[in-house]
């Protein structure tokens, strides 16, 4: 079997021994791709990494996997591909991992219901479907939950879509935790991964099922509840209904006839409890309630939401949210209990799902060094200012600086221009007027003059007090509509509002909740590569991102800790993130003695970008330094890069290996040279030698005369590759299409040309040769000519 090609062998033998232990066409996915790889982006350029795959994936049904078959040629060992299984397994969260040359397999078992961790087993002695289904079941729990509901299938339409990995697994946790009898459940997914669709599938299969015969979906936002019902709700059908007020007759009855019921939660919940619309229904008429945005209060004591849960407390319970809320006050793990699943922002980006993002960090002077007023000096209104020192704290609230809103509207008015001046922003600010002051700010910066005057919606405030900026949110949020471009903000665009093509996120607000900052953070998420994001950018005024140097940034969510008498002492440091308003839509703060200084000069101290690096922390340092260390990194010398280079049998398979490191040479072009070769962009960068440009490169082989061995049509061929690869580099030649185009067409057809050579393998061989003599590394691979 040594012969066989990988794909040969699974054909030939992996393949076979499935179908023979029972495993049927629908059970197995060969070549099964489950993320889309990570998004990279260096300087202005983007790449694409690889996605992940696996060799085979075996399901019981078409939504349950089970196990990962890692297969691998004969010339490796059985166990070769064992750590790349496990690794992808981790990913899938499946129990089961073989590996295979094709002699047979190794079990790596992660259920703990095999007698051995690992074990080797013959070909024919490949487990059954049946076999492992009952072992997956044990693992989970589920020896006594009725298989048909366990198969029920999710809900799908011809050429619509179709759950992603982790969305599955989402849907199979939560179902599962529901009929093998837990009450409470919590789901914590990223902003921008899909929650809601995710959401719609879990009730779709316990209504299909008759687990939840009837469900209540809350939000704490109308836009969140209707959004749902028109899209990914739509299959409920008239079996759906929008619960508020007009569900409520003369009598004081409410429509019960209906099995999906979604609604806003202050809409369903009086004032002092006299108006409310929940109480009319039954206690124990829910079997099914998913709390949308959990973290909005639903698990603390006194919250509204908490009312509801408390008067359905027979129903099976779920929350949704992308920030599990843990303070000394507020609990969601005391409540819905530990995640039942958890998808991160890091690992959104990490699989191609989400959109990664930069950092632009802007100091201003009064915000870093402190402002104190001059003895007995006065405002804008004549009142005397208390003589202290004002920092980033009180900017904003307890002091305004009229000349600190122009700086902050003229650089991110800067960054639009120099990008796109009408990439979706969102400006977060401290409150409803200083939402309001950066609108006039941003108005008035003579750049945005041309776009205020095509449209006034240029740039809106769009907060919850007032009518005309809410009235835009639908159209600030929807990628085909051009204006408004940006909105101000405080807390109204916090949280629930899906801007998929927001390319910029201002913070200009002071954030000391790692709640309230990964739900902005979320709202510039979204991937739309079809109108050209493909990243997005925060721009902070406020030294907000230090957050991401926090322990609990996209890390695990943790409950507070709260010793008894006889407890150890070991307290966690926190700090009170329930800052929320109490209502959903923006606060107005009380009243406070506001300072307003309109003549006070305020300037740029300092300013700098961050790249996240391929382990995903922000780095702060240029990009060629950046470029530098990794790429030294990669190689460990410059002899072990020329090995590589010269060893490859296309280069374009090193571009992009160091792509999927997050190395794109091209960003570098504009600082290093744009006629430089990517080899020689690697040597000079990394290992310090001389560049030559690929036009020195080419006149260097045309002095050698290297070519003489071919006749005249051949050699006129390598003159024009040699010339190509002056104008384009390297990966252009080596692609034999090339000859498809000018100037190659001019000297026939592909297959004529080829017939020159004396073959196709006979004109790569001389397009190989071309490289040696272009790079100089013949006999001597430590000279680069």
């Amino acid at each position: 079997m040594k012969h066989l090609t990988e794909a040969q062998l699974c054909k030939q033998v992996i393949t076979p021994a499935l179908e023979k232990a029972g495993w049927s066409a629908k059970q197995i996915k060969e070549q099964y791709h489950f993320t889309v790889g990570k998004v990279v982006v260096r300087g202005s350029l983007v790449s694409k990494g690889k996605g992940k795959f696996v060799d085979y994936l075996l399901s019981y049904n078409a939504h349950t996997p089970l196990a990962i078959v890692e297969a691998k040629d004969n010339n490796h060992s059985i166990d070769h591909g064992m750590q790349q299984g496990l690794e992808y397994a981790r990913h899938l969260d499946v129990p089961f991992v073989f590996s295979t040359n094709g002699d047979g397999f190794v079990l790596h078992d992660h259920s703990g219901t095999y007698d051995q961790v690992e074990q080797n087993l013959t070909l024919e002695e490949f487990p059954s479907p049946e076999e492992l289904y009952e072992r997956y079941k044990i693992w989970r729990g589920l020896e006594g939950v009725d298989d048909a509901l366990l198969g029920r299938s999710n809900f799908t339409k011809a050429g619509g879509k179709k759950p992603r990995y982790y969305q599955q697994l989402a849907i199979n946790r939560t179902v599962e935790a529901i009929l093998s009898g837990q009450d409470r459940a919590l789901l914590v997914m990223a902003t921008g991964t899909g929650k809601t669709y995710t959401a719609f599938q879990i009730i779709w299969k316990l209504w299909k099922a008759r687990v939840a015969k009837r469900t209540l979906f809350l939000a704490d936002r109308n836009i969140l509840v209707d959004q749902a019902m028109v899209n990914d709700f739509r299959p409920f059908g008239t079996s759906m209904v929008k619960l508020d007020r007009s569900l409520v007759d003369s009598s004081g009855r409410v429509n019960t006839a209906y099995e999906i019921y979604l609604s806003l939660y202050q809409a369903i919940i009086g004032g002092g409890g006299k108006d409310n619309i929940y109480d009319k229904f039954p206690r124990d008429f829910f079997d099914l309630i998913v709390v949308d945005e959990c973290h909005r209060g639903s698990a603390k004591e006194d919250s509204l939401w908490r009312e509801i849960l408390d008067y359905f407390s027979s129903a099976v319970q779920v929350g949704l949210t992308a920030t599990p809320k843990e303070t000394k006050y507020v609990s969601n793990i005391n409540y819905f209990g530990e995640p039942t699943y958890t998808y991160s922002l890091k690992q959104g980006i990490e699989d191609g799902f989400l959109a990664p993002f930069k950092v632009v960090r802007v100091d201003l002077d009064v915000d870093v060094l402190g402002w104190r007023p001059e003895a007995g000096q006065t405002d804008d209104n004549g009142e005397e200012i208390e003589d202290r020192i004002y920092n980033v704290m009180d900017v904003d609230k307890n002091i305004i600086f009229p000349k600190r809103h122009e700086v902050v509207a003229q650089k991110v008015s800067e960054f639009l221009q120099a990008t796109d001046p009408m990439h979706k922003t969102i400006v977060f600010c401290e409150d409803i007027k200083h939402a309001e002051a950066m609108r006039k700010a941003l108005v008035n910066v003579p750049e945005n003059r041309p776009y205020v005057e095509k449209d006034h919606r240029y740039v809106m405030r769009i907060t919850g007090d007032e009518k005309e900026g809410k009235e835009q949110l639908d159209n600030f949020i929807d990628p085909k509509r051009d204006f408004p471009v940006i909105a101000t903000t405080s807390k109204l665009l916090t949280t629930g509002v899906d801007a998929q093509t927001c390319h910029l996120i201002v913070l200009d607000q002071t954030i000391n909740s790692m709640t309230e900052f990964k739900q902005i953070i979320g709202r510039g998420t979204r991937l739309r590569t079809d109108y050209g994001k493909h990243f997005f950018t925060i721009m902070d005024f406020r030294k907000a991102t230090e957050l991401f140097a926090d322990p609990d940034w996209d890390g695990p969510p943790i409950s507070i800790y709260e010793p008894g008498a006889d407890d150890p002492i070991t307290p966690p440091s926190e700090v009170d993130d329930d800052t929320e308003p109490s209502s959903s839509e923006d606060a107005e703060p009380g009243r406070r003695i506001t300072y307003k200084v309109g003549d006070q000069d305020v300037t740029v101290v300092a300013e700098r970008v961050q790249y996240l690096d391929s382990d995903g922390k922000l780095v702060t340092e240029s990009l060629k330094d950046y470029t530098r260390t990794k790429l030294r990194d990669h190689y460990e010398s410059l002899d072990h890069f020329l090995k590589v280079w010269s060893e490859a049998d296309q280069k374009s398979e090193i571009i992009e290996a160091l792509a999927d490191q997050g190395i794109i040479l091209e960003a570098l072009e504009d600082e290093v040279g744009k006629d430089l070769d990517t080899f020689d962009m690697i040597c000079h960068l990394a290992f310090d030698r001389p560049p030559l440009t690929r036009r020195e490169r080419v006149e260097n082989v045309r002095k050698r005369d290297v070519f003489a061995a071919y006749g005249e049509y051949a050699r006129a061929v390598l003159d024009a590759l040699l010339e190509k690869y002056a104008d384009q580099g390297v990966t252009h030649i080596e692609d034999i299409r090339v000859l498809q185009v000018y100037p190659f067409d001019e000297f026939g057809t592909m297959i004529e040309i080829v017939k020159e050579f004396g073959g196709k393998d006979e004109y790569l061989q001389a397009v190989r040769t071309l490289e040696v003599e272009l790079y100089g590394l013949g006999d001597n691979p430590g000279a680069t000519a």
